[in-house]
């Protein structure tokens, strides 16, 4: 049964044109803290459970925004080549465990990689799996995850032409440097947000973001000079 932070809705599946049953979280979460990444705790609830949406029948995946958006031919194309004679075994279940969601995820990023989704889009969900790993308690299992959405975000700054979205390339650096430090590399958490830190363009045209950098500079300092001190 659905918990009251989410309910049951069916949404049309854009590759098997199938009515399925997903599950949306509701907005009225009380966030209690946020790591430098992002990644944000919430009180009695785990939305991150339902990120990822399934269809029922034919078992593809993806966020909300791109399972109701639109895909474009060749990639349901491609999808729906893979998918033929196919079973993709994940049921449908209003509550879903970690198991389940973690299977939903890497459901999800196989699709992307498959139709070659931008390197930022595929980071995001490489990211938000490493955080359901870390607001499940269980960071250590996520790491590998997290370094994966950095490497995609670096390769994707150098490659791809922002914005992505609602994500600007000064976004997918400083998440860089985040990713780095978090996974403790001070050295390269210290040449991403550096890039920052020089950039007067980013301090006038994304003021937060970059008080946001400013901040975890500053962190980082402090843990290398406590380093040094040792």
């Amino acid at each position: 049964m659905a918990t009251g932070n989410t309910y049951v809705v069916e949404k049309v599946c854009p590759i098997c044109g199938e009515k399925t049953r997903v599950i949306k979280v509701r907005s009225r979460l009380i966030a209690e803290k946020s790591d430098p990444d992002f990644c944000t705790y919430y009180q009695d609830f785990n939305p991150y459970y339902y990120t990822v949406w399934v269809c029922e029948h034919c078992g593809f995946a993806a966020d909300e925004k791109t399972f109701t958006g639109v895909i474009p031919a060749l990639h349901k194309s491609k999808i729906k080549d893979f998918l033929a004679n196919r079973k993709v075994g994940f049921k449908f279940e209003e509550t879903r465990g970690l198991p389940e969601a973690v299977a939903s995820y890497k459901l999800a990023i196989f699709y992307s990689e498959l139709i070659d989704e931008s390197l930022a889009h595929i980071a995001g969900l490489y990211l938000k799996l490493a955080w359901l790993y870390r607001t499940s308690g269980k960071p250590e299992e996520g790491i590998d995850f997290l370094r994966k959405a950095g490497e995609l975000y670096d390769r994707s700054v150098m490659t791809e032409r922002y914005p992505i979205g609602q994500m600007s390339d000064y976004m997918a650096i400083y998440l860089t440097g985040a990713i780095y430090y978090i996974s403790g590399d001070i050295e390269q958490a210290t040449q991403y947000l550096s890039r920052l830190m020089s950039d007067q363009t980013l301090r006038e045209t994304e003021p937060k973001l970059f008080e946001r950098a400013r901040n975890l500079w500053q962190d980082i300092r402090e843990a290398k000079k406590t380093g040094e001190d040792e």
